[in-house]
């Protein structure tokens, strides 16, 4: 009888059309074409990939569906390379991760190891404007919430003041990454309620953290900055942990 062997899970057939768009993807690369440029025809298309005509349709729909081509009508019409914007990235991202289960730990351990780094980098760096956008947003926190929708929104646009550090950094990658982890972060704060019930020490930390690292990003101070922003992060996970667990109590109860 002959051994038993071990067989890996088939890998999932690719269709047909998928095939297509990823072959047109990397042809666009190859051309060095860039957002604007002009596609080929249908015919030339289908002639260039030796596929049918309703294939090369479908591998477009599905390129136009992933952002990455933009298709007009009309007078010099036709399909041009589009660059997916930042906030479709997000969001196509977002929808993988909308079934993980995310906890705070999970976004504030690498919120932990990326956003010092990122301040370190930007000190000295930003602009005064950028400097007076980062103020003007603490400000919308300068006194604890009265309410529970002022905490909600107290709490959002705590998370902005990331974001703006985010896009101000010179890695489009680091930057990307940070800014979609506020943005998951403002979005489980919010359906998850974790603003419920307002906490004083996370107001009052959070804000005065926020304060030192202007100061210290205005002054040119990378390793302060990084430190600031360390103490931050460290600070901010512990408080908003003891939220999330008040949350899951309160689930329960109910």
């Amino acid at each position: 009888m002959p051994p038993a062997t071990t067989r890996s899970k088939a890998e999932p057939k690719i269709s047909r059309p998928v095939q297509v768009a990823e072959a047109i993807k990397d042809w666009v690369v190859e051309q060095g074409l860039q957002a604007g440029d002009r596609l080929p025809g249908e015919a030339e298309l289908i002639e260039r990939f030796g596929m049918a005509k309703g294939t090369i349709r479908e591998a477009m729909r599905i390129l136009e569906a992933q952002g990455l081509i933009k298709t007009r009508t009309g007078p010099g019409g036709g399909s041009f390379v589009h660059e997916v914007s930042q906030q479709r990235a997000k969001a196509l991202l977002g929808n993988y991760f909308y079934f993980k289960d995310l906890t705070i730990g999970d976004i504030y351990q690498l919120r932990l190891t990326l956003e010092p780094e990122l301040a370190a980098s930007l000190a000295g760096k930003l602009s005064q404007s950028t400097l007076d956008l980062l103020e003007k947003t603490t400000a919308e926190y300068v006194e604890p919430a009265a309410t529970l929708d002022e905490e909600r929104d107290q709490h959002v646009a705590s998370l902005r003041f990331h974001a703006i550090l985010a896009n101000q950094s010179q890695n489009p990658l680091l930057g990307f990454v940070i800014d979609f982890m506020v943005n998951l972060l403002t979005d489980l704060t919010v359906y998850r309620r974790l603003y419920s019930p307002p906490n004083i020490e996370l107001w009052k930390q959070g804000r005065d953290h926020q304060q030192q690292l202007i100061a210290a990003l205005r002054n040119g101070e990378a390793d302060k900055a990084r430190a600031i922003m360390t103490d931050h992060m460290k600070t901010a996970w512990k408080l908003m942990r003891q939220q999330e667990v008040e949350m899951e109590s309160r689930f329960i109860s109910e």
